[in-house]
């Protein structure tokens, strides 16, 4: 795959929408770590320009500024990219619904999405789960106070994505890395 100018406009638009977040964890990282991370594995497994762009993006709306964020992506990067990153989004409300009922309506979206959120939707939940496993080896147990939920709920969380995903067109390969790891991570916490 060719990446054209619109990829770097993307990577620019994403760096300066979430140049102050800073991702949970034992030490401060920027967010952009996350959302190259996913971009990395979209291009690995063989996504579109499309889906890279979607893959830097998948968190704008969620985190930087809801619907009038989704028109902007709309406007600059095309309805193609707009579609998956709202396809990868589990709410744009504020406040958030309670996180139970959010993940719920997000599981139950993905057996129905697009093989391109599912792509982007898998190589973010991958991305997740091994820095989770990795800030776990490196803080233990402590690594499940960020997080708005339980451990037990965080685990059911990805391994219901796992099963959920499954029955979906997503790439085995990547599905394969994702139940690797949330294997590794269910097993880590024990």
């Amino acid at each position: 795959m060719h990446l054209s100018p619109r990829f770097s406009e993307a990577f620019v638009w994403a760096a300066n929408l979430h140049r102050d977040q800073v991702r949970k964890g034992p030490k401060p990282i920027p967010y952009l770590g996350h959302l190259l991370a996913v971009a990395s594995t979209v291009i690995d497994f063989g996504g579109t320009e499309d889906e890279a762009i979607a893959a830097l993006l998948h968190d704008a709306v969620e985190d930087q500024g809801g619907a009038p964020t989704l028109a902007m992506i709309r406007r600059l990067f095309g309805p193609a990219v707009a579609d998956i990153v709202d396809g990868c989004t589990d709410t744009d409300q504020q406040p958030k619904p309670p996180w139970q009922l959010r993940k719920e309506r997000y599981i139950a979206h993905l057996a129905e999405a697009s093989p391109s959120v599912l792509l982007v939707a898998a190589a973010d939940k991958l991305a997740n789960a091994r820095s989770i496993l990795i800030d776990m080896r490196e803080v233990g147990a402590a690594v499940w106070d960020r997080f708005h939920c339980t451990p037990q709920q965080s685990l059911w969380y990805y391994r219901t994505v796992v099963e959920t995903l499954r029955s979906t067109p997503v790439n085995r390969q990547l599905l394969a890395e994702l139940d690797q790891t949330v294997t590794a991570l269910e097993q880590a916490a024990k």
